[in-house]
């Protein structure tokens, strides 16, 4: 018995279902990671321009983002915290931040204190907040601005 063997003219075709699929969860995963990088920041706050601001080279691993009107007020994770002194609800935010992280047996000390000042906010109201995050004990800190892309 002899066997033939036919081909066909035609070019096999894939299906793309799947991989469209895949594509649109990507896509989906990295809206909603940008949503949460946006959570960080409050536009109210006009950030000051620097010639010497840059990205940032590693992402920090324990930040605690503050933000300073140009009122002089504090906003920590969406909500306005007031006075700042270590009576007020700064000094007790931050202590509830020390015990959460030592909960978790992390050093609270490792963590950095981002400071994101609106530009016409009086340099000693930063100065206090820097020197309450000290008495707490914290160590590390970054200021943000705007980086100034003009070239003299």
């Amino acid at each position: 018995m002899r066997l033939e063997n036919k081909k066909k003219g035609g070019m096999a075709e894939g299906d793309m279902t799947p991989m469209i699929d895949m594509v649109f969860q990507l896509i989906a995963f990295f809206m909603v990671l940008v949503n949460f990088t946006d959570a960080e920041q409050n536009k109210l706050i006009k950030l000051p321009s620097s010639e010497l601001a840059k990205p940032a080279d590693t992402p920090l691993e324990k930040p605690i983002t503050l933000q300073v009107t140009d009122k002089g007020m504090v906003l920590y994770r969406g909500r306005q915290v007031e006075p700042v002194d270590a009576e007020g609800q700064l000094g007790s935010v931050l202590d509830t931040e020390v015990s959460v992280m030592q909960g978790r047996g992390e050093d609270h000390t490792e963590a950095t204190i981002v400071i994101r000042a609106d530009g016409s906010t009086k340099m000693g109201v930063v100065q206090k907040i820097v020197g309450l995050c000290q008495e707490k004990g914290f160590e590390k800190f970054v200021f943000r601005a705007k980086q100034d892309t003009k070239k003299g």
